[in-house]
């Protein structure tokens, strides 16, 4: 494989409690309940979809300009929450691995439907480790449209198939899947049974390992 494309939230750094943090408070200014298992029902999803999914959930409808209203209220109180995030929330092994595959010749990509990807790499002192970064300012489709990665190995200069995704969200495995690439679950049971190889996480692990355990 010539090109390994990461998931941010869940693969790189676990964002998901200052998601949370975000919904809930700005779910609480409207009178709206909202618990930490209604936010594992917003994995993977675009920010409207989310709400959508939150006023679902207490049976109300908005107009579409207000949902846009309130879902930059949340992204502003989500940027408050990432701007104190240090490069300790980097999760297990992921640094490390980056590091040695790059050394080994192999490009990467980030690929996340977050429009705060790169703020977040930012923080996490991450930037120089990419050679292309998809981010939710340069995608129109969620997953399980494979857009983000496609437009990631379109990016590498790689065909989708020379392409390995590492993935937490089954929406987005089967993106990958969509795409017509290989994916690695990581750290989410939920993923086992739809992913190709599933890792706990990325500590000892080597571009070897993947690829031999994907038959490649």
């Amino acid at each position: 494989m010539k090109g390994y494309i990461f998931d941010l939230d869940g693969v790189i750094v676990d964002t998901a409690k200052y998601h949370y943090l975000g919904w809930k408070r700005l779910a609480d200014e409207l009178g709206l309940r909202f618990t930490a298992q209604d936010n594992e029902l917003l994995k993977g999803v675009s920010r409207i979809r989310s709400f959508e999914i939150i006023l679902e959930l207490n049976g109300r409808e908005m107009p579409a300009e207000e949902i846009e209203k309130y879902c930059t209220v949340k992204n502003e109180y989500y940027v408050q929450y990432i701007r104190r995030i240090t490069p300790d929330e980097i999760l297990p092994g992921v640094r490390g691995f980056i590091r040695e595959i790059r050394r080994e010749g192999i490009r990467t990509a980030l690929g996340s439907a977050s429009k705060n990807a790169r703020t977040i790499l930012d923080r996490l002192g991450l930037e120089s480790y990419f050679d292309a970064v998809i981010d939710g300012t340069m995608v129109s489709k969620a997953k399980p449209d494979p857009e983000v990665f496609l437009k990631g190995a379109e990016a590498l200069g790689l065909d989708p198939g020379d392409c390995i995704v590492f993935e937490d969200a089954v929406a987005g495995i089967v993106a990958a899947h969509n795409g017509g690439m290989k994916a690695v679950g990581v750290g989410n049971a939920e993923v086992r049974e739809c992913c190709d190889f599933f890792i706990p996480s990325f500590s000892g692990l080597t571009a070897a390992v993947i690829e031999k355990k994907l038959g490649l």
